[in-house]
């Protein structure tokens, strides 16, 4: 084999694999860079874990990506390994084969990323093809897997995905989405099938489908990712690292299993939480940012948090991932110093220390549920006043709806209260620092209600109540406690729970909050650096877009 046979591809200027468009939001592909820096914190955690070894010098450790798309990962890894292995196995085609042979696996999600990663990683898209780095394969698959695999349908829906019959059982013709790794009920019987014999991977790592689009779109689409990481535990492997999205945190449709499951893990050893997904994976319209995680099987303890945006320097802290009272990843390190001393001043009695805000003192408690008088986003009232008729705040403006067909939510009809739209400002497919949090609220008069596009916050028995939480509200800390439970940007009742009440006989600005709660001058500038000031004179008829199937 001559000596060029190691990885031109790698040295192509520019790298191929940098240079090739995402599929789609749900199938987005991973850049050299990046594969690069999660394989360098696998790297470290072998050392950490074998008296400083090297992972890459080792011939006998295994490698899976289930997931692979462009081959990035196994490239990656098949061009660390034929560099580290360069003293135990010095003849460069033995060493090849040796590593493609029996430590670097792959399954495929669709025909076509099967034959761009074994393009990728044998340099054909035939494993046993003449122009193949390897010369042991007896199958032009190699080690990267892939067949098609058909939805379980039950009904409408498929029994391991969610998929929906009606949009996905299309054919021959078309791809299924029905990912193999996922479809299997015992996925060690199945890597079996897959690659000839019994498996034991040391890593696992990759980047998976994120959702799985069965008529939903963007962030109503259903998410499938946390199946994978699922799938992925059951092989028990050594070491998992994957990237996915940060909604989890907070939970989100069809999270929150998942999301208690993470945190009460303690094998989960390190988190990057990138707060803009642009900044990993460029032009992906991916609202609430991204993650890579580590989690060892055999290492259990806290966990190092890591967060990223931009240029700005990395937070990073080791902790606990469940915090007492919490039933959520609180994502920011800052954040978590900032909610303790809140929680803390309003518990001042309390002999546990925990996250949770005393009943009477929880502003989440004044906040609608969605429809808070039982009208849905489309609803449109009429353009003239007649007698008895009640004022709607609707999706683009106002109309006029009788007060008798109001049977929701008629305690409200006649009380002052505050309007804050379900969905905050839209930022396009950017997540952007400082930003606003929530839209701008405003107040709502008596003989008023709103359609679903407003949360009604109240009731309040004056007018100078009202203005009191309406500047309450438009304080930053007030909506830095509320990003700390927005796992996207849909604003329901439940990101308010971090929220404590005040004394509304007062107006409230920023300065009284931050001595109220004894913040430093570090908290403050964090605060002012996430969190945009509030003018509440702008933006009363934004157009907001809530999906009605959002969870509660």
């Amino acid at each position: 084999m001559s000596e060029q046979a190691s990885f031109s591809l790698r040295g192509r200027n520019p790298d191929v694999l940098t240079c090739i468009a995402n599929l789609s939001n749900d199938e987005v592909f991973t850049s050299p860079e990046f594969a690069g820096r999660m394989l360098d914190t696998v790297a470290a955690a072998w050392a950490a874990d074998h008296e400083g070894a090297n992972i890459w010098a080792n011939p006998d450790v295994r490698f899976l990506d289930p997931f692979t798309k462009s081959g990035v990962f196994l490239r990656e890894i098949t061009s660390r390994l034929t560099e580290g292995l360069a003293n135990a196995i010095p003849d460069l085609q033995t060493r090849v084969d040796h590593i493609l042979t029996r430590q670097v696996f792959g399954i495929a999600i669709t025909q076509l990323t099967a034959l761009l990663a074994r393009r990728s990683v044998y340099c054909s898209k035939h494993a046993q093809g003449a122009h193949s780095i390897a010369r042991s394969f007896d199958s032009d698959a190699g080690n990267i897997w892939f067949e098609r695999v058909e939805h379980a349908w039950d009904g409408d829906k498929c029994t391991f995905c969610g998929a929906s019959k009606r949009t996905l059982d299309r054919g021959e013709a078309l791809e299924t989405h029905a990912y193999a790794f996922i479809h299997a009920d015992d996925i060690k019987a199945r890597i079996k099938e897959f690659f000839g014999g019994s498996m034991q991977f040391d890593v696992i790592i990759g980047n998976p489908p994120y959702q799985l689009d069965d008529g939903g779109h963007g962030k109503s689409a259903a998410p499938i990712y946390q199946l994978f990481v699922e799938q992925a535990k059951k092989l028990e492997p050594r070491y998992l690292s994957l990237v996915i999205p940060s909604r989890w945190f907070a939970g989100g449709k069809g999270l929150d299993g998942f999301r208690e499951t993470m945190l009460s893990d303690q094998r989960l050893r390190s988190i990057d939480d990138f707060l803009s997904a642009a900044d990993v994976f460029p032009g992906v319209g991916l609202k609430g940012g991204v993650c890579y995680f580590l989690w060892e099987r055999k290492n259990p303890g806290d966990c190092r948090v890591s967060t990223h945006f931009k240029d700005w320097p990395a937070s990073t802290a080791t902790r606990p991932l469940m915090e007492p009272g919490a039933d959520i990843f609180i994502r920011f390190n800052e954040g978590l110093s900032i909610l303790n001393k809140v929680v803390t001043a309003e518990r001042k009695q309390a002999a546990e220390q925990t996250l949770c805000l005393p009943d009477d003192r929880r502003f989440d408690q004044l906040v609608s549920s969605r429809k808070p008088f039982g009208l849905e986003t489309k609803f449109k009232g009429k353009t003239t006043k007649r007698a008895d008729d009640v004022l709607v705040y609707q999706n683009g403006g106002t109309g006029y709806t009788p007060r008798n067909s109001i049977t929701t939510g008629t305690e409200l009809i006649d009380k002052w209260k505050v309007y804050v739209g379900r969905a905050a400002p839209g930022t396009g497919n950017r997540d952007t620092y400082p930003h606003r949090i929530i839209s701008t609220p405003f107040i709502g008069e008596p003989g008023s209600i709103s359609s679903e596009t407003y949360l009604c916050i109240g009731p309040f028995d004056t007018k100078d109540e009202a203005e009191s939480a309406l500047s309450y509200l438009a304080c930053r800390l007030t909506r830095l406690l509320i990003l700390l439970h927005k796992p996207s940007q849909d604003t329901t009742r439940k990101v308010y729970t971090f929220v404590p009440t005040q004394d509304w006989s007062t107006p409230w600005t920023d300065a009284d909050l931050y001595a109220k709660y004894g913040l430093t001058d570090d908290e403050v500038a964090f605060i002012e650096k996430i969190v945009r000031p509030m003018e509440l004179t702008s933006d009363l008829f934004d157009e907001v877009s809530v999906d009605e199937d959002d969870d509660e």
